[in-house]
């Protein structure tokens, strides 16, 4: 399954599995052991394993992630947005100043790389020797090129029950992010059908 920076970052807010929201960034702990799990997502960037996140960069992450948040929500629209922050969420315009003026902080000239007997890439060499601006940068840079491609369009907000998370759908007909959210979402229409059955039945009072 492909997986989308973007899309990672915005699903660092979660379902705790005991009816709560958990939030993977919110200690600059949980924020480091998040850039290194994913290093190998962000090959733009210097080596993220070496990255240790302090106060300040858990907050920078935290508001780029508002950000695609409020993003991801307008993508969506008219569908209701993730219900975990749809309060919480900048403007729209807010939204797209922030994740361009991040993605500015490092002047990147793409460059082309093809080596023979393999395919062409593309390389982003940067004179910045700031491992943090760069982090960033790159994060916001991914969401840019997951909001301005095609997956925008399957991108959908999970409606089971307490999930929270945005998802990107792979076929026709999923409703949901993964199947447990099927199970639950099921089990919750049956038992909603059943009390009203019951509601109705003249028998049962």
């Amino acid at each position: 399954m492909e997986r989308w920076p973007a899309l990672e970052l915005a699903s660092t807010i979660r379902h705790d599995g005991e009816g709560g929201v958990a939030d993977d960034l919110a200690t600059a702990h949980g924020a480091t052991r998040w850039i290194r799990d994913r290093a190998d997502l962000l090959t733009d960037c210097p080596p993220a394993g070496g990255i240790t996140a302090d106060g300040g960069l858990r907050a920078e992450i935290t508001e780029l992630r508002r950000a695609v948040r409020t993003l991801f929500a307008r993508a969506v629209s008219p569908a209701p947005p993730s219900p975990a922050d749809a309060r919480r969420l900048m403007s729209d315009d807010q939204a797209l100043a922030h994740l361009n003026s991040v993605a500015a902080r490092e002047p990147v000239v793409p460059q082309l790389d093809w080596p023979r007997g393999d395919a062409p890439r593309v390389r982003l060499p940067s004179a910045l020797d700031d491992p943090e601006t760069r982090l960033l940068a790159a994060l916001a840079r991914a969401a840019i090129d997951f909001l301005s491609g095609p997956q925008r369009e399957q991108l959908r907000a999970c409606t089971a029950p307490r999930c929270v998370r945005y998802f990107v759908k792979s076929h026709g007909r999923q409703e949901w992010c993964k199947p447990s959210c099927g199970n639950r979402a099921r089990a919750a229409r049956h038992y909603r059908r059943q009390h009203v059955t019951t509601d109705r039945d003249p028998a049962s009072s």
